[in-house]
């Protein structure tokens, strides 16, 4: 494995802080799949010991980043990894940079009121979230280790201990720019956006001195990634601009969730009862957090840039949904009509409470005439309310060149039938604290393919369960 630690370079951009090693870790869960990619070869003491902070490689460098963040709309002026290192730069066998990042290695420098620490049920949430947006193709970060251990861990209640290894090519937020800007250094700005050039982007260095084209980078994708999560049903949760990537992508997962029952205004967050972070504000969110952005970049880019690139954001972000729902409804070609055909079928669901990802996933058993298919129509408690639409889909499919099977591969290839519902993880996270990974195995094993048909878990794609309803997910989680 080679290290090149630039980052950690940057001495004013952080802290060097040891991690404090969990008390009697043990190994839960390693993608070996992942560390191949980015040429990691480690026995499996090596990755407890990694992870639970115990011992680092000779390379590592622990570095706790600071940056800052606009939270539920307001500013916190030092944030910063209050409960993460990170611990170095992998350079791949294909030459890419990838972060080694810790959760959960204790107090940093900007701990503040917090213990450092993490526990087992949110670490895990992470671990399979993050896995399960990578194999549906929505960029995000990445888990590699697993680590719980009987320390004990104050949250609502007392829970057991864990830290995460996660990799990413890098954790820049949003939030690292604002630190700056609002702390007057902005002088120090520059040189954070040439490391992200030089370390990720070389192709701009064509244009060392104008930042204009990295911001536009950053714009086009934000916006496709919140459009792959509204497409697929996600839910971020806590969109401060502390947990926007530069990179575009889905970055610390906390209450996230994916739709059940469609609700445009569905809030995954018991801590914002606003609805702040509701599903249908995320793509307004996105766009008032590259405002910040925007503004922290002022500096440095020239207003007019900065606003040309702000306004790509909502053509971006509609194009990219657009395409990705005629994907998923099985048309190729745009019709003028199409719009009116997805606002009233998403009317309809959200009327009859249909489940979001059993709906498309079914919908592909349609054929030209004929009954609906039975297990599209056990998602419809009113089946007549629908005959309208059906008639107007039929009609709109008939218009396309495709066969029944041929659109059916199709649209099976874009719905998956297997998501990472709360219920499911809630069901992995009671048996992990147990001491039984078997559950989380199985996810796992589903979310790595979560487009195909996987005989005898057919289980795991129906919709969630009425005590579902109740689980409680809030920042903490």
């Amino acid at each position: 494995m080679i290290l090149d630690n630039r980052y950690a370079g940057l001495e004013w951009a952080g802290t060097r802080t040891e991690p404090d090693p969990l008390k009697a870790p043990r190994l839960l869960l390693v993608n070996y799949d992942l560390a191949g990619e980015l040429g990691i070869s480690l026995d499996d003491r090596q990755w407890r010991d990694i992870t639970s902070g115990e011992r680092l490689l000779p390379d590592m460098t622990p570095f706790a980043q600071v940056y800052a963040g606009h939270q539920f709309g307001g500013f916190s002026p030092r944030l910063g990894d209050g409960r993460a290192l990170l611990l170095g730069e992998v350079v791949t066998p294909g030459g890419e940079r990838w972060d080694l990042h810790l959760k959960g290695a204790g107090k940093t420098p900007y701990s503040r009121f917090g213990d450092g620490r993490a526990v087992l049920r949110s670490s895990l949430r992470e671990y399979l979230a993050s896995e399960a947006l990578h194999h549906l193709a929505i960029p995000t970060t990445r888990a590699l280790c697993l680590v719980g251990s009987d320390e004990p861990v104050y949250r609502e209640q007392v829970e057991a201990g864990a830290a995460l290894l996660r990799a990413a090519p890098s954790h820049l937020r949003f939030g690292h720019f604002e630190y700056f800007y609002y702390s007057s250094q902005s002088e120090r700005i520059p040189e954070l956006l040439d490391y992200l050039i030089d370390t990720q982007w070389p192709d701009l260095k064509q244009q060392p001195q104008d930042y204009g084209a990295l911001f536009d980078r950053v714009v086009t994708r934000t916006a496709g990634l919140i459009a792959q999560w509204q497409a697929v049903g996600f839910c971020h949760g806590v969109m401060n601009t502390d947990n926007m990537s530069m990179l575009g992508l889905t970055l610390d997962y906390g209450p996230y969730g994916f739709l059940d029952a469609y609700d445009p205004g569905h809030i995954c967050n018991h801590s914002d009862p606003a609805g702040r972070y509701a599903y249908d504000q995320q793509p307004a969110v996105g766009l008032w957090n590259l405002q910040r952005l925007a503004q922290a970049l002022s500096g440095h880019i020239e207003l007019d840039v900065l606003q040309q690139s702000l306004g790509k954001y909502e053509h971006k972000l509609l194009t990219t949904y657009s395409e990705l729902m005629r994907q998923k409804l099985g048309l190729e070609q745009w019709h003028e009509g199409d719009p009116a055909l997805f606002r009233d079928m998403f009317s309809l669901m959200s009327e009859h409470n249909v489940d979001y990802t059993c709906w498309f996933r079914r919908l592909a058993l349609l054929e030209a005439e004929g009954e609906l298919p039975p297990s599209l129509a056990a998602l419809l408690p009113e089946p007549a309310a629908w005959q309208d639409w059906f008639a107007r889909y039929r009609a709109r499919l008939a218009q396309e060149e495709r066969t029944f099977a041929e659109r059916r591969t199709a649209m099976d290839a874009v719905n998956p039938k297997y998501v990472l519902r709360n219920h499911l993880a809630q069901n992995a996270i009671e048996r992990a604290e147990r001491g039984d990974m078997a559950e989380a195995d199985i996810l796992l094993q589903l979310l790595a393919r979560p487009f195909d048909e996987q005989p005898g878990f057919d289980a795991y794609a129906e919709p969630a369960p009425e005590w579902a309803a109740s689980l409680c997910i809030s920042c903490s989680s």
